[in-house]
């Protein structure tokens, strides 16, 4: 078949082109800036000129753009969409619903709340890794004790820290609310909590809808200020905590962030040293952010099909693909937590096998290939 890529700044964008072509397909490119997401004359245009031009069986992309499904359904093409954001306002456009659209969550919980909706355009589909790739790239033995690759959310769109005229009532509910989040893995009850305070929230910092969505105000400010808040508060507790006792290495947007004991590498390109940071590094954490329901994050996949040994909040979806102890670890909180990386730090033999088994059954079951096939099969 001849698909149509929509070729943005993402992750895996190689690898899914190799996926394709490797599956027997013919991967034609369309650039686009996911700026351009919602409506532009300009870009339909163009998009349209090509679809006319290339003759594709189906346009894919990572991410899900209304834009590029309001041109499939004028043009009836299938339009797959492969979301590994969250969260992502522009799954609650009203096109989504547009019967041209094969989107893909890697959150079950949330798949299950479109579905419930009666949404049937969005399904649940894990995200993946090139264990090919990665297996090739070799590293020396491990360097890193403990290693963490990820955002802390300091960064400038940390909006939470923009409400500063909140009265001392939002103030002290919001702090009750993320304590209380904060001692709970496995079900976020943010966003249905914020009505008590959800006019001061908005006088505080201003978000309203998208004109073409259906997504809420208490989505918005639970999912994009509090959850990103909360998230940033819950890494840095873990990381102090692991520096009062143990080395870490991080690799994160801000450069200037420190701590005893902990060496901050900067930023890690995606493809060319994050996974031999993953082969490296005796344990790898994941503490996924809190937006995210019950799935399991890209980085997950990433470590594991790096062959690296994966220490990971709870997250639901883990246990319908692995078995906890066997091909990856969780933890339930700090305390164990802590426990948790004292005992792999003195368990060479077991952390190994883990890590081990995790990667074979990443490769086995949850490449880009078997991610291509089931996504194609539903439209051939």
């Amino acid at each position: 078949m001849k698909i149509l890529f929509i070729e943005w700044a993402s992750f895996g964008n190689a690898d899914m082109i190799e996926a394709l072509t490797e599956e027997g397909h013919q991967v034609l490119r369309f650039p686009f800036s996911n700026k351009d997401a919602r409506a532009d004359a300009v870009v339909e245009e163009s998009l349209t000129a090509k679809l006319h031009e290339a003759v594709p069986g189906a346009v894919f992309s990572f991410n899900y753009f209304p834009l590029v499904s309001n041109v499939c359904k004028r043009e009836n093409l299938p339009y797959i969409s492969w979301i590994y954001d969250s969260p992502y306002v522009m799954l609650y456009s009203y096109t989504t619903i547009n019967p041209c659209n094969h989107i893909y969550v890697f959150d079950k919980a949330l798949c299950q709340e479109f579905q419930t909706a009666g949404i049937k355009t969005v399904h649940y589909l894990p995200m993946a890794a090139n264990t090919d790739r990665l297996d090739k790239m070799e590293a020396p033995a491990p360097v890193y004790d403990i290693s963490f690759v990820g955002s802390l959310y300091n960064e400038s769109h940390n909006f939470f820290d923009r409400m500063e005229n909140l009265s001392e009532y939002a103030k002290g509910y919001l702090e009750g609310l993320m304590n209380a989040q904060m001692n709970i893995q496995g079900y976020n009850f943010i966003q249905e909590s914020l009505s008590p305070i959800m006019e001061e929230l908005y006088q505080a910092l201003p978000m309203d809808p998208n004109p073409d969505g259906v997504e809420t105000r208490e989505y918005l400010y639970a999912q994009y200020v509090i959850n990103r808040k909360l998230t940033g508060l819950e890494r840095f507790r873990l990381l102090k905590a692991i520096t009062q006792k143990n080395a870490l290495d991080l690799f994160t947007l801000d450069p200037s962030f420190s701590l005893p004991n902990l060496r901050n590498h900067g930023t890690a390109d995606y493809y060319s040293e994050m996974p031999l940071v993953f082969k490296k590094s005796r344990i790898n954490l994941n503490i996924s952010l809190r937006s995210i329901k019950s799935g399991i994050p890209l980085r997950a996949f990433d470590i594991m099909g790096s062959g690296g040994f994966l220490l990971s909040n709870y997250q639901e979806d883990f246990l319908e693909y692995f078995t906890p102890g066997v091909d990856f670890v969780y933890y339930e909180n700090e305390k164990d937590l802590l426990q948790k990386i004292d005992y792999y730090l003195t368990h060479d033999t077991e952390r190994l096998a883990i890590a081990k088994n995790g990667h074979d059954k990443v490769a086995a079951a949850h490449t880009y290939r078997d991610r291509v096939r089931k996504m194609l099969r539903t439209i051939s």
